[in-house]
């Protein structure tokens, strides 16, 4: 006799504040996850990036080098470096251990918005408001890009980097794929100024963010619209958007003080999560778990699908 097999559980939604972590570094202007999801970055405004551990909140590590606002950070696969990139023009490489600076590289013409490592660690793609996407060689000790990628007509605001492909976003309106093995470019044209890009996790999606205060899911070969998602506000603000991890939802943040989260397939609002009373600046979704971190102002803060559990409870059970 065969049992029916269990109706698969809805997927939960990080809906319980855990932690709030005041960050004291000015405004969070971004924050990000490391590859694992046991620390997160924080980008300061008073030029200073920060490590932090997720399960405690407590700080690990603060990095000072830049000369203005760090706009992003990324982590390496084995946690041993990071990179940053800062309104003063730089993209900094540093030591994750000593904190040290391994590299200071300069060659955009304006601040940087965006950074990421590529896989393996070894190159460093840097996103500016000159319009231009720089590869750096992360081992060499040359100065120069290994390749600049000028076709953006505005200021690139978002990129992402996976396997051989990297994916921008720019004020022109247009998300940019380029296949690097290949070297072959695909572009899809979106009326409004594209804020964040990202990839579905499967890699067949792309997701873009815009000042229309619109959320397109595209098909990444055909670049047919998969869906669109509305209903935060984000008219001035460059502010981020995600799939969770799961590729089960579509998150992004608000102008508001929310965070909205949408059903990837039906497109309908899962969950409207109430940060704050001013702008929610970034988001960054765990890699494996359902774990959300937020930005506001000066703080960050940790979110969980179930609330933590607390000394007494422990102790209770």
């Amino acid at each position: 006799m065969a049992f029916p097999l269990p109706r698969p559980q809805a997927p939960q939604l990080p809906q319980h504040l855990l932690r709030t972590i005041d960050c004291r570094q000015g405004a969070v202007r971004a924050v990000r996850f490391n590859t694992d999801g046991n620390y997160l970055l924080s980008c300061g405004s008073d030029k200073t990036l920060k490590l932090w551990s997720v399960s405690r909140g407590t700080l690990l590590k603060t990095y000072s080098g830049h000369g203005y606002e760090v706009l992003d950070a990324d982590s390496s696969y084995d946690n041993s470096q990071i990179c940053s990139c800062s309104s003063d023009k730089t993209v900094i490489l540093w030591d994750v251990a000593t904190g040290q600076v391994t590299r200071k590289l300069r060659g955009h013409a304006g601040k940087v918005n965006c950074v990421q490592f590529n896989e393996e660690a070894t190159v460093i793609l840097s996103g500016s408001i000159d319009g231009t996407v720089r590869c750096w060689d992360t081992r060499s000790k040359r100065y120069e890009p290994i390749q600049v990628l000028d076709e953006a007509r505005d200021s690139v605001s978002s990129l992402k980097v996976a396997q051989h492909e990297l994916l921008t976003g720019s004020v022109d309106g247009r998300v940019r794929r380029y296949d690097l093995r290949m070297g072959q470019l695909h572009v899809d044209f979106i009326s409004s100024p594209i804020t964040c890009v990202c990839f579905s996790q499967d890699g067949q999606c792309t997701l873009s963010s815009s000042l229309d205060s619109t959320v397109r899911l595209l098909d990444k070969s055909t670049g047919e619209m998969l869906g669109e998602y509305t209903g935060h506000k984000m008219k001035g603000y460059k502010l981020d958007c995600c799939l969770s991890s799961k590729d089960t939802h579509v998150l992004s943040c608000s102008e508001d003080g929310h965070v909205y989260c949408w059903d990837l397939v039906e497109g309908s609002l899962s969950l409207k999560l109430p940060v704050g009373k001013a702008v929610v600046q970034s988001l960054s979704f765990h890699p494996t778990e359902t774990c959300l971190l937020t930005a506001m102002e000066g703080r960050v803060q940790v979110w969980g699908a179930e609330p933590e559990e607390t000394e007494d409870d422990a102790m209770a059970t």
